[in-house]
């Protein structure tokens, strides 16, 4: 049957630009670390009596490509599976959930696409995703959902994540997470480390004290921990770039077409508004087992609740991946005025 869902030439426009991003950003990531190393570490070596270093530091440009071909393969081929472990979510077949998967399956027919799969994560934290990946897609919701929505607001936010597969941004989605992932998590650690570092210079006394030997490889430890900091921090901020590209846009086009395939914008704006309502009333543990890295795929962000304690890693590591809920929900109803 044909699909129900708009046209959205915008979409598909960012969709290729976050790819692009996706591909050109670990290139820049090695040869910028390749850079520094070669203008600011060797140098710094070379002053401090060490070496000389005959030649500099260099990445056959085959061997970048193989490595970051490889890696992004590797991440849409498992990236699902990772992300579905990350939330604790496990496939679930059509005997122990039927109405579920018959929700899924109804509404991948009104989009034109091949059902997906089915997951659950045992969780009170109202909350679903899509993932996607080349062995193909999954729907993913939580316990918490299943009980917080009734049936009219379920099959909308189903609809929602079965747009967010035939729009194809959930596979890019899928494997974007990974790069802002791990040099937020490198950043971090590297903090750390030169923290330590300062709070151990600081109690063992002047440098003099040390020996001229052991002052010079604090310097060096020094310079490459700021070095890494400032490269993994930039780094950082431009794979969330992908995120600013798609993440919001693509909340907004899966409304569209929830909205499209149910005929009924008003379900999804209630349940929008249920679980903006209900997510602060979620214990903390339930809602750090969703926290990680992977909020952008969420229906619902996880931002802005009253916790008992630190904030999530996830508003870090992304922050803003979601349009205002009172927006989406506005317009939504705006939706459903022109149906009328």
């Amino acid at each position: 049957m044909p699909s129900t869902l708009p046209e959205d030439p915008s979409l598909r426009r960012r969709v290729l630009v976050a790819t692009a991003l996706v591909v050109v950003l670990p290139f820049a990531f090695i040869y910028t670390f390749v850079f520094v190393t070669n203008a600011v570490l060797i140098p710094l070596l070379e002053s401090q009596g060490s070496g000389p270093y005959h030649g500099r530091v260099y990445v056959d440009p085959l061997f970048a490509v193989v490595v970051v071909a490889g890696g992004l393969a590797l991440q849409a081929w498992k990236g699902p599976d990772v992300v579905l472990g990350s939330v604790g979510a496990r496939r679930v077949d059509a005997d122990e959930y039927p109405e579920l998967h018959a929700r899924v399956t109804r509404l991948a027919q009104a989009a034109d696409v091949d059902p997906p799969a089915v997951a659950v994560a045992h969780n009170d934290a109202p909350n679903a995703m899509a993932v996607q990946g080349p062995r193909g897609a999954a729907v993913v919701v939580t316990t918490g959902l299943l009980e917080t929505l009734d049936g009219r607001e379920l099959e909308a936010t189903l609809a929602h994540e079965v747009s967010h597969v035939a729009n194809d941004d959930a596979t890019v989605m899928t494997v974007a997470w990974l790069l802002p992932t791990v040099t937020y998590y490198l950043a971090i650690a590297t903090a750390y480390v030169l923290y330590g570092m300062v709070r151990a210079l600081g109690h063992g006394g002047s440098s003099r004290n040390r020996g001229d030997g052991a002052a010079k490889a604090l310097l060096v430890l020094i310079v490459t921990a700021l070095v890494t900091l400032a490269v993994s921090a930039t780094f950082w901020a431009a794979s969330v770039l992908v995120h600013r590209v798609l993440s919001r846009y693509r909340e907004y086009a899966a409304d569209r077409g929830a909205a499209a395939i149910t005929g009924d914008p008003t379900a999804l704006a209630s349940a929008l508004r249920t679980l903006d309502e209900g997510m602060e009333s979620v214990p903390d543990r339930d809602l750090r087992s969703l926290d990680g890295g992977a909020e952008a795929l969420y229906v619902a962000p996880l931002e802005g609740r009253a916790f008992t304690d630190a904030e999530l890693v996830s508003t870090d590591v992304f922050p803003a991946t979601h349009p205002p809920t009172a927006d989406r929900i506005d317009r939504l109803r705006g939706m459903a005025g022109a149906l009328e």
